[in-house]
């Protein structure tokens, strides 16, 4: 990721940024900052992308406080991104034309939980781990879990799910309604905690997703799930890729309700055995976890053993243990550091398109065909319950822009491949930057139709700038 300090091009001329800084300073004082590397931290995220920081990051505690900042970038026309944890892919949170970063990270309270009607409303700085945390004396938790510990504002703002969404949904699903500040500072409030509603446009699904380009959450209300009875852990490895992708199909198409269900080609589980201290052969893998009763986890995890072993799976191991279940899937987590560690001083640029699940097994064995014809390492990995995979591919430290171009070139055959099939090319991690290129192809006509609401709620496109679409 190349540092390009004060690169951003200029939104807003240099008196009226000035000016800008100035009455945000007068307003919050050392909260808000112009240091280079304040800025430059909060422009990079989990991204290959080139650091691109805003003029000013503002660490805003309140609702009423991200209202004032928004109004008064919109007075100077500067741009507006908003910042959680610092955990987005695709380039989001860079500051491509200057302007406002508002950093939510100390807006993190829990405003409320609803046991008996299993919700709860939060500040968008809260994360994924934090909420659980506080969650676990009630029987309930929250289950979309991204791998990285990420603020739930970003998980919003991202459309976020992982290796929970093939049970229980991604963020789509699971959020009931939020709060937001629009571009000229009005606040609304969208959805709320009914389990339906048939009132009007459904403005929540329009902000879940939108990458901070229509506005910046504030609230976010939330369903929540029971805390299972009983959870067991399994691995299975297979002699072919085929095979163990097609035990995946199976699996969802006989309806067997698994939670979590990844997949993990043999160079990834190289990486994982590295990292992660792990020794499972070198083999195409699933990890798998069952959640219920303890006799409907007993059920399950019996009748996947015997899909598995129909496709050639061999040695299905499975457990209960709550420490052998965390250090698996802390593995699995981790895989974007194992990946780094295959080549030291790289980046990781993860592809994440996703495709019916009657097309997964083509579309991963033609993927791997373009890998194995270019003759680079990348790993693949997925939540392929849901028809989702990523793509490694490790950028630098030695010729950046010729891995580039090899990534590319496989990422642009992968998306193409994956949209023909009535896939998307974005499962999880959204558009950002990186995506850009191919939101015509996917959505055609509509493109048009998401740029005219764009420009109504946003008419001088000062949200996050230059993500999704240009205008």
């Amino acid at each position: 990721m190349a540092a390009d300090g004060d690169g951003a091009r200029p939104r807003t001329n240099q008196a009226d940024l000035g000016a800008l800084i100035a009455q945000l300073k007068a307003s919050y004082g050392e909260r808000a900052s112009t240091s280079l590397a304040v800025r430059e931290q909060h422009a990079q995220g989990f991204s290959f992308h080139d650091i691109r920081p805003a003029d000013v990051v503002v660490m805003a505690k309140t609702e009423a406080e991200v209202a004032d900042i928004v109004a008064a970038a919109a007075k100077y026309s500067a741009p507006v991104i908003a910042y959680g944890t610092g955990t987005s892919i695709e380039g989001q949170l860079a500051a491509l034309e200057g302007g406002v970063c508002i950093n939510t990270a100390e807006m993190n309270s829990i405003l409320s939980v609803n046991a008996e009607d299993m919700d709860v409303t939060v500040e968008p700085g809260v994360t994924r781990k934090q909420l659980n945390e506080h969650l676990r004396d009630t029987g309930l938790f929250f289950p979309v879990d991204p791998g990285a510990d990420a603020s739930i504002g970003g998980m919003a703002a991202t459309r976020a799910s992982g290796t929970n969404a093939v049970r229980y949904g991604t963020m789509r699903e699971n959020v009931l309604g939020l709060r937001v500040v629009l571009a000229d500072g009005r606040v609304i409030h969208t959805g709320g905690r009914a389990r339906k509603s048939a009132a009007g446009y459904d403005l929540t699904r329009l902000f879940v997703g939108s990458e901070g380009t229509l506005g910046v959450i504030t609230a976010i209300t939330l369903r929540l799930y029971g805390i299972p009875e009983a959870i067991s852990s399994a691995v299975v490895q297979f002699d072919d890729m085929e095979g163990a992708v097609n035990a995946v199909i199976a699996t969802i198409q006989w309806g067997i309700p698994i939670a979590r269900i990844e997949f993990i080609d043999e160079v990834q589980m190289d990486a994982i055995n590295r990292y992660s201290k792990l020794n499972y052969g070198l083999k195409p893998t699933l990890f798998l976890e069952f959640h219920g009763s303890t006799s409907g986890v007993t059920e399950q995890t019996t009748r996947m053993g015997e899909i598995c072993d129909e496709f050639g799976g061999g040695d299905f191991q499975w457990t209960t243990d709550a420490e052998e279940s965390r250090r698996l899937w802390q593995a699995r987590h981790d895989v974007a550091f194992a990946c780094v560690a295959l080549r030291p001083g790289s980046q990781a640029m993860a592809t994440d398109v996703c495709v019916p699940i009657s097309r997964l097994a083509e579309c991963v064995l033609e993927t791997r065909k373009d890998i194995d014809a270019e003759g680079v390492v990348a790993p693949i990995v997925g939540h392929v319950g849901d028809g989702n995979f990523h793509v490694a591919f490790l950028i630098g430290p030695d010729d950046r822009e010729g891995d580039l171009i090899i990534a590319n070139r496989i990422n642009k055959k992968l998306v193409e491949r994956a949209i023909a099939m009535g896939g998307t090319s974005t499962g999880e991690h959204g558009v950002g930057q990186g995506k850009m290129a191919y939101m015509d192809l996917e959505h055609g006509e509509a493109l048009d139709v998401m740029r005219t609401v764009k420009i109504a709620l946003d008419p001088n496109n000062i949200m996050n700038p230059g993500k999704i679409f240009t205008i």
